[in-house]
């Protein structure tokens, strides 16, 4: 049941938080006498004595008590004396203080704001007042106006408020003019906005349906969309039919759209096999200069050492093991080639030719630096190898592009990474464009060795590279095959070869490290789940619920992240007397929650935990605890790792819970216990691929809670999903 829309009207009495990216507000509205409310949401540039009529929600806030969230807001100017004093008075607009404000309303009364709009030379009749002054005054006033026609008008058409901040930055007091010249500007990357919206907002503005505005935006959209669905590019004929379908619109007026943009440069095409490929010109482009830079590293050779032999017998020795024949093979490969794959299932000795790499290429005098897509798999790497690890993107450094103002990597072309060899674990999750930035950043003769398992999901963003490296049989590889003995003890390394190979997992060996659980309902699964974090495994096998990691396939349903998150975090960390909360849609994050970043974002600054150090950039699939909610300065701070975040209140759609994550989000992750839920759901998410790549994220326990015939048929179901990707094609035809 929604809660009842409540509408208030009256003047701003103080301004407790705002803003000033976003408008997010908070405010006490005076709405009677001796009556004021709290009202939170985004106001942008408000002001004490403005006048304001919004419409919203009560909420009850454990600290500050009952707080109405906006959902409308109506701006109203002041309407009497004592009003436009106290807004003047506020420093609302540049250059007017308190005695100033105190002379104006003297001198023009009620008439003082339009006076300041309309008749602005009269403001020098005021002694202190001059042309310039005057007219100093006239233009904020005016800029702030605009910025609240601009909210209202968005408003009306159910646009986000936030949308207005972010428009007004960029056009100013030509904001307006813009958006009714041409709304669909609000569909780029850069605003966000919901293309059904703005076409609504714009076709009520009378654009006409096959407006080369609308058409173009509408084709750049699905090209998008498509590109976050994990496609480099959309062949033409299918983008033709899907767009002309969203559109409403004949096939041929969606060809001539694609010829304008493509002379627009604002699309690629190309031939790939066979197809016409529409790329965004960022996919585009990283596609064709990753191909060539990958077939020039693996056309060239690499510096030899001097003894080559003795050198792979001596790191064999350091070591104190008997390399198998395959491993050898790879250490010889890292010497002699310039790129090289790595790939093999769990237990097949990837780490172990990764210590072996490091101190060959240590004896050679190399200088290697090592990566991986996640925090939480470059902690891992670190640990296996005892050398510093880091994310891709710490590697390449977040810096602010002079040129555009823009975040871009400080590493690139042209201030490439100081090193002569670079390792990349956890390659199957590495994306087009980030695989492509990191290339971009080596050195002409470094070495690059990439490992992974492409029986793993793909990556979240577009493009499947590590696959298409494997699958193009251009680049020097080194398959692992061999389980060793002491990883053929474990049952989980043995259950994910036997999955990946298409057979049933062994779920009634009584082994200590896989366990399954059979369930016969939603309410018996999600209350298994629970137990096991809250009590069984803490208390039975010592694993505290922080190092116990719920997996599933999907976020909806009975069983999905979004309703066992809100059972675990009931169960593990639930409301108490003095730990602070703040709701945000349907979750109230609390001190306490463990909570993931869900979208890259390079603006967010942290600073390393009990260091000086600072730094900015806080990355999809970044875990971390809630240690702190301040409703004063309406943040919160989070610890990930070793780093430490504060979030501002109108951020926290960029989090979500993490007590249960999907297995997609789970990527490039070990965690000390697994639960795997597996119970029934979309098909599409009930696949081998899935139930692989969970399987291979527990590193000491894994304990899967479901229904068997569930299990049978993610192991049958085989099928994964096409991803239209032409780095392949272009490695085998240069």
């Amino acid at each position: 049941m929604e809660a009842e829309l409540v509408q208030l009207e009256g003047s701003v009495a103080s301004v407790v938080f705002q803003n000033p990216e976003n408008g997010y507000t908070v405010l006490r509205l005076k709405i009677g006498a001796n009556e004021t409310a709290t009202v939170v949401g985004t106001v942008p540039v408000t002001a004490v004595g403005e006048r304001l009529r919004v419409e919203g929600v009560w909420n009850e806030h454990s600290s500050y008590g009952r707080q109405l969230e906006i959902r409308t807001v109506e701006r109203l100017m002041p309407e009497n004396r004592i009003e436009i004093l106290a807004y003047l008075s506020s420093h609302a607009i540049r250059g007017v203080g308190p005695k100033l404000a105190a002379r104006i309303v003297e001198r023009f009364g009620a008439e003082s704001l339009r006076v300041i709009e309309n008749e602005p030379a009269r403001l020098a009749e005021i002694t202190g007042i001059s042309p310039a002054k005057a007219a100093e005054i006239h233009e904020s006033f005016q800029s702030q106006q605009g910025l609240r026609h601009l909210v209202e008008f968005l408003a009306q058409y159910e646009l986000p408020t936030e949308l207005a901040v972010s428009v007004f930055r960029a056009y100013g007091e030509l904001s307006m003019m813009a958006i009714q010249d041409n709304p669909y500007f609000l569909t780029e990357e850069s605003y966000h906005a919901d293309f059904s919206k703005v076409d609504a907002f714009a076709l009520s503005l009378g654009f006409d349906g096959a407006d080369e505005r609308r058409v173009d935006a509408g084709v750049l959209y699905e090209l998008s969309y498509n590109c976050r669905g994990g496609h480099s590019f959309v062949p033409r004929d299918a983008l033709v039919s899907v767009s002309a379908s969203f559109l409403g619109l004949p096939q041929d007026v969606i060809c001539v759209a694609l010829d304008r943009l493509a002379a627009q440069e604002r699309i690629i095409t190309d031939p790939i096999a066979g197809l016409e490929a529409v790329y965004l010109p960022e996919y585009g482009r990283a596609e064709r200069e990753l191909a060539a830079r990958f077939l020039e590293m693996a056309d060239s050779v690499a510096q030899l050492p001097t003894n080559l032999a003795r050198a792979v017998a001596e790191v064999e020795a350091a070591a104190q093991i008997e390399y198998a024949e395959l491993q050898k093979e790879a250490l010889y490969a890292a010497a002699t080639d310039r790129l090289l794959l790595v790939t093999g299932g769990p237990g097949t000795g990837k780490t172990t030719i990764l210590r072996g790499v490091l101190e060959l290429y240590d004896r050679m005098r190399l200088k290697t630096l090592l990566a991986a897509p996640t925090g939480r798999a470059a902690k891992r790497l670190s640990e296996v190898t005892g050398r510093d690890a880091s994310t891709i993107h710490r590697l390449l450094e977040v810096d602010i592009s002079p040129e555009s103002g823009e975040m871009v990597f400080a590493h690139n072309a042209r201030n490439p990474l100081s090193c002569d060899a670079v390792i990349v674990d956890e390659c199957s999750m590495v994306d087009l464009l980030l695989m492509h930035d990191l290339v971009s950043a080596l050195p002409p003769k470094c070495r690059l060795i990439l490992v992974g398992d492409p029986d793993q999901l793909p990556p979240v963003g577009a493009g499947s590279v590590f696959s298409d490296l494997i699958r193009s049989e251009r680049i020097p590889m080194i398959r692992l095959t061999e389980i060793f003995r002491q990883a053929r003890e474990s049952l989980i390394v043995m259950n994910a070869h036997r999955v990946n190979h298409g057979e049933m997992p062994m779920l009634d060996e009584k082994k200590r490290d896989f366990f399954f659980l059979q369930q016969s309902s939603d309410e018996a699964v999600s209350r298994t789940i629970t137990d096991l974090c809250s009590r069984r495994l803490p208390q039975n096998m010592g694993i505290p619920a922080e190092e116990i990691q719920v997996l599933s396939p999907t976020r909806k349903g009975e069983t999905g992240t979004r309703a066992l998150n809100q059972m675990l975090q009931a169960a593990l960390n639930p409301p108490a007397a003095g730990k602070a909360e703040k709701k945000y849609g349907d979750f109230s994050f609390r001190v306490g929650d463990r909570v993931m970043q869900i979208r890259n974002n390079y603006n967010i600054i942290w600073r390393r935990d009990g260091a000086s150090e600072m730094g900015s950039g806080v990355f999809n699939g970044d875990v971390g605890i809630i240690r702190d909610i301040d409703y004063q300065a309406q943040n919160l701070t989070i610890h990930f790792d070793d780093r430490v975040a504060v979030y501002t209140w109108d951020m926290l759609s960029q989090l979500e819970p993490a007590f249960a994550m999907t297995v997609h989000k789970s990527q490039g992750s070990e965690y000390r216990a697994v639960i795997l839920c597996a119970w029934r759901g979309t098909p599409l998410l009930l696949s081998r691929s899935i139930l692989y790549t969970a399987i291979t994220r527990a590193r000491e326990l894994l304990i899967v809670v479901g229904d068997r015939g569930v299990i049978e048929y993610m192991v049958g179901n085989d099928k994964k999903q096409k991803r239209f990707s032409g780095l392949r094609w272009r490695l085998r035809n240069p």
